[in-house]
C-alpha cells in the first residue's frame, strides 16, 4: 500500500495536495503525519523526514521502496500508476494547460504565500485587510488567480475548474484556504469555486483533520500569540 507523509493539516499547504489527491482518486494509502516540532537540522521533525528522503521536507510518498518527494512529481506518478483515476484532463490540450498551471502554483505566488501562510484553523481578516493595503505583490498575485480560475470556469463550465475534479484543484486548494482565512477580496464566481471545492467531502476531511489538530506552533504563526 501506498504511504503518505504529511506535516500538520492545518499549517502545511504543500501536503494538502497530494493527500486531497489521493482521496479524490479513490487510490488507497496510508497516511503519516510528522508533527512540525521545528526545522531545526536535529529536530524530531527533520530527523524522520530525512530517513525517507534527502530532501528532508513533506510530503513524501512511499510505494514499497520507491521514495516520491515533491508535490508535482507525485502527482505525475499517481496519474501514471493510477490511470482510472483521471486525475489529469482527458483532452491533450488541456492536459498541456493544466501541467503549467501546476507549474506556475509550484513556483509562483511567492508573494501571497509568503504574507499569507496556510493556517486553516484562523480567521485573519484584520491582518488580511492590512495585507492587502500594504502589499501589491500580493494584490497582483490574487488578481492572476482570479483571472485564471474566472477563465477555465467559463471555458469549461465547473463545477471545477476543467469541469471534473483534477491536480489543478488539488493544486489550488491552499490557496482558496488562504483567500478565506484572510478574507482577501475576490469576486463572487471565485466564492462559489472555493465554497464548491471546500465541500468536497475529501477537501472538507483534510479541513476538518486541521481543525481537529488544535496544535499551536509559534513558528508558524506570524501574526498570532496565541490561539
Amino acid at each position: 500500500m501506498l504511504t503518505l507523509y504529511i506535516g500538520n493539516k492545518n499549517y502545511s499547504s504543500w501536503s494538502m495536495r497530494p493527500w486531497v489527491l489521493l482521496k479524490q482518486g479513490n487510490i488507497r494509502f496510508e497516511e503519516v503525519k510528522v508533527r512540525f516540532d521545528s526545522f531545526d537540522a536535529d529536530s524530531q521533525f527533520k530527523t524522520t523526514v530525512t530517513a525517507i528522503t534527502p530532501t528532508g521536507k513533506v510530503p513524501v510518498l512511499v510505494d514499497e521502496d520507491l521514495v516520491v518527494w515533491d508535490t508535482l512529481a507525485i502527482a505525475e506518478y499517481l496519474a501514471e500508476q493510477y490511470p482510472q483515476a483521471q486525475l489529469w484532463p482527458v483532452d491533450r490540450a488541456d492536459r498541456a494547460r493544466a501541467r503549467s498551471l501546476c507549474a506556475e502554483m509550484h513556483s509562483g505566488f511567492t508573494a501571497l504565500r509568503g504574507h499569507c501562510p496556510m493556517n486553516i484553523e484562523a480567521s485573519l481578516p484584520d491582518v488580511g485587510a492590512l495585507i492587502w493595503r500594504d502589499q501589491a505583490g500580493v494584490r497582483a498575485d490574487v488578481a492572476r488567480i482570479v483571472a485564471m480560475w474566472c477563465a477555465l470556469l467559463a471555458e469549461h463550465g465547473g463545477p471545477m475548474l476543467f469541469g471534473t475534479f483534477s491536480v489543478v484543484d488539488a493544486y489550488y486548494a491552499p490557496v482558496a484556504m488562504r483567500l478565506r482565512s484572510y478574507a482577501l477580496p475576490v469576486p463572487p464566481e471565485v466564492t462559489a469555486y472555493m465554497d464548491r471545492l471546500c465541500a468536497l467531502p475529501d477537501v472538507q476531511a483534510w479541513i476538518d483533520g486541521a481543525l481537529a489538530e488544535q496544535d499551536f506552533l509559534a513558528f508558524e504563526e506570524p501574526y498570532r500569540l496565541k490561539r
